[in-house]
């Protein structure tokens, strides 16, 4: 194996050059899995792939970097209070919604908003979906969760993390869905600029999800951006299922 020629910061910036390298590889074989058996079947190979490599990966980075492990999870989170375990899981959604946010504006800045704003509609409607299907694992909820297996789902994503949302008007087979408090408007509103006009990612967004969750939920705008809305929310949604 030929010796590299860096120093030890050089080092460490190329291994985390190989991490994101990792995770655009696992992202382009999920691509692929999806292309070749939809995502159905890929959600459940992707599930059989991310246990076996996760515990993997917890397993070598233990022996090297010399942390205990413990059900399979580095002790050192275990032993942290649970307030610290909230902000650690809020810190990983936050970087999300930054990772995002960085996309966007590298192709907005060299190609203009028109493109930037296409390339995020499509990636919605990848990445919406693949939560869903990931958080219906997670809660083990069956093919047609209904309204409620939608408003447990809502809870999980990444966004119910990161910003403030809520319900009304809730039936069993209709609820409305608000977001109260938006961390990307809220920054917006802060430097004096307009609300982002999100209603077309939006409406991809909010239909793939729910449409995963349960085929039979449909989606309607109340009122997202560019839209008015009151200061109460900035976007708002009804899903349904039709009798």
């Amino acid at each position: 194996m030929e010796k590299l020629n860096l120093d030890k910061k050089e080092k460490i910036k190329l291994t985390f050059d190989f991490l994101q390298r990792m995770f655009v590889h696992y992202g382009m074989w999920y691509h692929e899995v999806v292309e070749t058996f939809g995502k159905e079947r890929a959600a459940d190979i992707m599930e059989e792939a991310w246990q076996k490599s996760f515990a993997i990966q917890m397993k070598r980075l233990a022996k090297t970097a010399g942390f205990a492990l413990e059900d399979g999870l580095p002790k050192a989170l275990l032993d942290m209070s649970e307030e610290q375990v909230d902000a650690l899981r809020e810190a990983v959604a936050v970087n999300w919604l930054a990772n995002d946010g960085v996309w966007f504006q590298a192709v907005e800045f060299s190609e203009g908003m028109a493109l930037a704003k296409k390339c995020n509609d499509a990636a919605w409607s990848h990445f919406s979906p693949y939560e869903a299907l990931r958080i219906k694992k997670i809660l083990n909820l069956p093919e047609k969760a209904g309204i409620a297996g939608l408003k447990k789902a809502m809870a999980y994503r990444l966004y119910g993390t990161v910003n403030v949302q809520s319900f009304a008007n809730e039936t069993a087979t209709s609820i409305d869905f608000y977001m109260n408090e938006c961390r990307v408007q809220a920054a917006r509103k802060r430097k004096g600029l307009q609300d982002y006009p999100c209603k077309s990612g939006g409406i991809i967004e909010y239909t793939t999800f729910a449409e995963t969750i349960d085929p039979r939920i449909k989606t309607k705008v109340i009122a997202c951006p560019p839209d008015k809305h009151p200061d109460e929310w900035y976007c708002g949604w009804h899903f349904y299922i039709e009798s």
